[in-house]
């Protein structure tokens, strides 16, 4: 059933079908990874199945991150261009309810009764300033360090590494430098090509882990204003600076291909060339079969340790969450076939076979506790633990821009064209500009 009182809303864009709900999604730029367009053919099945007469059309956007981002708010400010359904990456949500573009669900999770299996902060995640939610979380997603066995066997390394600290990453690596030729020995991702890899997977897992987690680094939650002039920021681009100084991490030029994290999951890691990565629980998703990267040993070759904050310091691991969601555009033309749509594919089963198709942490409670999904990947129950030493981004409004700032300043540091202090004060100076002055200083 459609909600009542919103069936109005239907076929009401320029151009739209009243009987056809347009999907848009982020496809991969690898051509071989087609985890995404393999579960969105099944669920189009289904729901054509399940609705005679309707239809899915699919609109996909393939662009790395940073230009999926503003190919779909492009796309969003027409109604003749603007889908039904979009695929909407958390950190964006507050910007985009500013911008007008997208519509509060909460009609719709009113009377829809799964809304209830969905866990407080995958939630929170989806929610506006103004306390309306505007998207269906598919998922979450924590952090931490792979690392090839392989190469810390060669280098002397232990199998079951566990750095303590900053310095325990760095000494790891400046080992497999010296001892295992050829290899990268680090990557951390940088600069803004990597966009928002560089700042979660990069200078967050850095920048989080300064303190004792019980305040925002970046964001001052009493005050409402950002933070700058830290010692915990500079701290964080010190780290990112000595991997790259020291040719810890890959040649710059790789470093800031905006395609490098394609290379690392397809290539690198696979083939052994890489001894420490700071990355994401989804890496697996690519290794599965059917995946165009096929390998079924990746369990067997690869560790997996938690970051750890600066000092060592409680807690004594650190991660980064973030995640997408489903989000209905302001100008689409069938609101109410595509929140339809989200409820098939936010099913108990379906979203168990989204979350292990694409190695995701699950946000139902119910699919959370089903021994079939933890068991499903070597993996899952150790980016699940991480869960409660997580952060999430201070996702508002301004928070793009900041992250912007963040890569320039990265990125300054990873040519050697700022010092550590000259990329900080442009940062501060790049701050007050990005979020209209409101910013503390420590």
């Amino acid at each position: 059933m459609l909600p009542a009182g919103l069936l109005t809303a239907c076929g009401g864009g320029s151009g739209s079908d009243a009987d056809t709900v347009k999907v848009s999604y982020k496809q991969s730029t690898d051509n071989s990874v087609k985890v995404m367009d393999t579960y969105l053919a099944a669920i189009k099945q289904q729901f054509e199945s399940e609705h005679p007469g309707k239809k899915v059309e699919f609109v996909p956007i393939k662009a790395p991150d940073s230009e999926y981002y503003t190919k779909l708010q492009q796309m969003l400010r027409s109604p003749k261009t603007a889908p039904d359904l979009v695929y909407e990456d958390t950190f964006l949500i507050n910007s985009d309810i500013t911008s007008g573009y997208l519509r509060p669900l909460d009609p719709y999770l009113a009377q829809w009764k799964d809304w209830d299996r969905f866990i407080d902060t995958a939630k929170a995640a989806a929610k506006g300033e103004d306390g309306k939610t505007y998207g269906v979380p598919d998922g979450t997603d924590t952090r931490g360090l792979w690392f090839s066995k392989d190469v810390f066997a060669e280098a002397g390394l232990p199998a079951d590494w566990q750095p303590k600290d900053w310095d325990d990453i760095l000494a790891a690596a400046r080992t497999i430098k010296e001892k295992v030729p050829g290899v990268v020995p680090l990557n951390v991702y940088t600069g803004k090509p990597a966009g928002e890899a560089a700042t979660m997977q990069g200078f967050q897992m850095l920048l989080y882990g300064t303190n004792d987690g019980t305040s925002d680094p970046l964001y001052d939650k009493g005050s409402k204003k950002w933070i700058a002039g830290s010692q915990a920021f500079k701290d964080s681009l010190g780290f990112v600076e000595t991997v790259y100084r020291e040719k810890l991490g890959p040649d710059v030029s790789d470093a800031l291909d905006p395609h490098f994290s394609t290379k690392v999951r397809g290539e690198l890691l696979p083939q052994g060339k890489l001894g420490i990565n700071l990355d994401g629980s989804w890496l697996p998703q690519d290794w599965l079969p059917g995946s165009g990267h096929e390998w079924p040993e990746w369990s067997q070759e690869l560790g997996l340790a938690h970051m750890p904050t600066q000092h060592g310091q409680a807690p004594g691991r650190v991660s980064m969450s973030g995640g997408w969601t489903w989000a209905i555009p302001t100008k689409a033309g069938n609101p109410d076939l595509a929140f339809e749509f989200v409820k098939t594919m936010q099913t108990k089963a379906n979203a168990k076979k989204w979350y292990i198709a694409n190695s995701g942490i699950a946000v139902r409670e119910d699919v959370a506790n089903d021994p079939s999904y933890v068991n499903a990947q070597p993996g899952t129950k150790f980016f699940t633990d991480l869960v409660p030493y997580t952060h999430y981004r201070p996702a508002y409004p301004a928070y793009p821009k900041v992250s912007t700032a963040i890569q320039e300043a990265m990125e300054g540091v990873t040519t050697g064209d700022l010092s550590v202090e000259e990329a900080a004060r442009g940062y501060d100076e790049a701050l007050e500009d990005a979020t209209d002055h409101q910013v503390v200083q420590r």
